[in-house]
């Protein structure tokens, strides 16, 4: 009788725990439905949580963002959604230490290179930096580029300061004030109400698969390309502390194992590829490609150096060695 009390307590007990592991997760995408990011890479992401957690921790997207770009920090942090991607660019008031791979002319052409240099910098670096929420992994996209609205294309600083841009919030706006240009600042995804308005006449920050995921080609007449990348733009993506807690400690191992720096590598590839294929209609589309003349590039670094003095400033009130983790960011990338 004894035997049989046991096992039953031991069934119900088992059932409870099961019930209590079993977690699915909202998994937000602040990108149009349609953009690789929540076509591809999220819900592989989410098919590969349910194989390493053998079923218990699954997970949905809802069909369109349930907080605007700005918002998906704040849409973890309360709750709102599970689990969300940034633009660090919109976050700096918060972090410090991803915006290392978003200096002028520090990063690469490799968007998978510089999110496996980033996430090995985060490891290295600032691991513990986000503390409302669980980080998840950290990725680069492929560099943002100069594009021209006018039959003139963008190629000398003269040009740029004579022009009316829209730039992504952060060291691109403020490289431009500098120089004298007129500036519009926005998240990418309202960039398009902006630029096909007329309100500017140029754009610098997207790359090819953005002008084409953002239906910006008809408006785009040339694309101004650099031998270094003048910008590169750096997210990360989050888990809510609480979810985070449900999840027993084996299955939360199993889950960074698909994140990670497995993930940011994913992110890159995928932007890679996605940019590679945009940049190959630009001619189909009648956008003009041009090399930026060397001065001009030269220029622009000499221009856009106290972006990086800034950061590094940024970086020491935040008790982060902003020199060593530029080196070390720098240094994985030559590799």
């Amino acid at each position: 009788m004894k035997l049989k009390v046991f096992g039953a307590i031991a069934v119900m007990t088992l059932g409870a725990t099961g019930a209590q592991a079993d977690t699915r997760l909202l998994v937000n995408c602040f990108w149009p439905a349609g953009h690789h990011v929540c076509r591809e890479i999220l819900p592989a992401w989410l098919d590969e949580v349910e194989r390493v957690t053998e079923g218990r921790v699954t997970g949905i997207l809802p069909p369109r963002s349930v907080a605007p770009p700005p918002e998906q920090l704040a849409s973890v942090e309360s709750g709102i959604a599970d689990v969300a991607v940034q633009f660090n660019g919109l976050i700096q008031n918060r972090v410090t230490g991803p915006i290392v791979a978003m200096q002028p002319f520090v990063g690469s052409n490799d968007a998978a290179a510089m999110s496996r240099a980033l996430w090995a910098t985060n490891r290295e670096f600032f691991p513990e930096e986000f503390d409302t929420v669980h980080l998840l992994s950290q990725f680069v996209i492929s560099p943002g580029q100069l594009f021209s609205q006018t039959d003139t294309p963008i190629n000398s600083v003269e040009e740029l300061a004579s022009r009316r841009m829209w730039a992504l919030p952060g060291p691109l706006s403020q490289i431009l004030s500098e120089l004298g240009s007129g500036v519009v600042s926005t998240p990418a995804v309202a960039a398009n109400e902006i630029i096909s308005r007329g309100v500017v006449d140029g754009f610098l920050g997207m790359d090819a698969q953005a002008v084409r995921a953002f239906q910006l080609l008809p408006y785009t007449t040339s694309n101004t390309q650099f031998e270094g990348a003048i910008y590169t733009t750096s997210f990360s993506m989050f888990m809510n502390l609480d979810t985070w807690a449900e999840i027993s400690a084996e299955d939360q191992q199993a889950i960074m194992s698909v994140s990670g720096g497995v993930l940011a590598e994913t992110f890159g590839t995928s932007w890679d590829a996605q940019n590679r294929a945009a940049e190959e209609g630009f001619a189909e589309a009648g956008i003009e490609v041009i090399q930026a003349d060397p001065a001009f590039e030269a220029a622009l670094m000499e221009a856009s150096g106290f972006v990086t003095e800034a950061w590094l400033a940024a970086a020491a009130e935040a008790g982060i060695d902003g020199e060593g983790a530029l080196a070390f960011y720098r240094a994985q990338l030559a590799q």
